[in-house]
């Protein structure tokens, strides 16, 4: 007898607010010639952190995160997910030792401000805790734009 198999997440886009995007290191490896489609958009509800050397989003009212909305080729989709889960540290169920975790949310296309849902990494829960506490927010919640 075989145990069930877990449910498999949506196939949803990605949002990328820092070494993700184009021009980025983490793009050229892991997103270049596996995506259809990247768009500009916002992540409404969100503020960006310095890591420092990688961003943090933390989920805020009042803030917005700018990026890029990434959808992934198809075929390219289950691999991806793995690799990106892996680079963001994201440990599904183990939220202790986890960097970031992996959420759906609504984010906003720049080019006709549409909501559509996708996957954003967020700082998990003592990691945003940690930030609120004592980390420095990037003005204007552009990674690209930072001083």
């Amino acid at each position: 007898m075989s145990l069930p198999r877990p449910p498999q997440p949506p196939q949803l886009p990605f949002f990328v607010y820092g070494t993700l995007r184009p021009g980025e290191p983490h793009h050229a490896t892991l997103l270049s010639g596996r995506t259809r489609r990247e768009e500009p958009g916002r992540l409404p509800g969100a503020v960006l952190y310095d890591g420092p050397g990688y961003p943090y989003a933390v989920e805020d009212p009042g803030g917005v995160v700018t990026g890029e909305l990434v959808t992934a080729e198809p075929e390219d989709y289950g691999e991806l997910l793995t690799k990106l889960d892996r680079l963001e540290e994201f440990r599904p169920g183990d939220p202790l030792r986890s960097l970031y975790e992996r959420v759906e949310r609504h984010v906003v296309r720049d080019a006709d401000g549409t909501s559509v849902r996708a996957w954003v990494y967020l700082a998990a829960p003592t990691v945003a805790a940690r930030l609120r506490a004592r980390g420095r927010p990037i003005e204007g919640g552009d990674w690209l734009t930072r001083s």
